[in-house]
């Protein structure tokens, strides 16, 4: 497969907000390796037997089943034990393992910002495509400029899927993607903006950046835990005007 360059992060916190309940958390997080680029079309392709159109863009288009299904395969065919496990729709994170796999949304937060605390790691034109480009497409990987991690495009170009539920009380099973993409105004593309969606969904200015790293831990590593999950799905908090439980 063609070159997955990866960024090694040391460990650290990094502090994630939930709007809905209005509820910060510091989680700290153990060492980690991210992509330095968005999974490319010439890596998708080539772990899929297919042809690309767009060789260095984001593969985009991506459902999240699809992307856990990616990691996978990228496991496989550089000889590393895969890190999810699958019952149908089900999916099962092996934490211990050490293949690739999406990063969790604290990862993602803390690769993206890099230390910085507002909302861009640098002057927004300078290091997302965004709507303000002009772009209808997403663009090459690496044509802006680089977090302090030296990480590209973790803010605009694609939406980045990443392992955790979005809101479980309110949208069932809705993973995470975060970042921003080509066709968003600059409110929406911001290390602490959280979107999401339903695991078949897809859409074209979504694809996802590869982790690895794995953990002597149970159902639970780097901010995610699958307690946590179901007592977030169980939730009776009061919830705001306009949202409404899908329970």
């Amino acid at each position: 497969m063609s070159d997955i360059q990866m960024a090694q992060m040391p460990a650290g916190e990094v502090t994630l907000h939930d709007a809905r309940r209005d509820l910060q958390r510091t989680v700290s997080l153990d060492s980690f390796e991210i992509g330095v680029f968005a999974v490319t079309e010439e890596q998708f392709a080539e772990v899929l037997g297919i042809a690309s159109r767009h060789p260095r863009r984001p593969a985009a288009d991506l459902s999240w089943l699809r992307a856990v299904r990616f990691c996978n395969a990228a496991s496989e065919w550089e000889g590393l034990d895969p890190a999810y496990t699958f019952d149908g729709e089900d999916i099962t994170w092996h934490v211990d393992s050490d293949g690739y796999r999406l990063p969790t949304e604290a990862e993602w937060e803390y690769a993206c910002r890099a230390g910085s605390t507002g909302p861009h790691y640098g002057l927004l034109s300078d290091v997302a495509w965004t709507a303000a480009d002009g772009v209808t497409t997403p663009q090459n990987v690496g044509g802006k400029l680089p977090n302090l991690n030296g990480l590209f495009d973790t803010l605009g170009n694609v939406w980045e899927w990443c392992w955790d539920l979005l809101d479980p009380a309110r949208y069932d099973d809705y993973r995470v993607f975060r970042g921003g993409g080509y066709a968003d105004d600059a409110w929406s593309v911001r290390a602490s903006v959280r979107r999401g969606g339903a695991p078949r969904m897809h859409h074209d200015d979504v694809g996802m950046r590869l982790a690895r790293g794995g953990f002597d831990t149970a159902d639970a590593a780097q901010g995610w835990s699958a307690a946590v999950d179901r007592e977030r799905a169980a939730s009776d908090d009061a919830l705001s005007v306009g949202w409404t439980p899908r329970r």
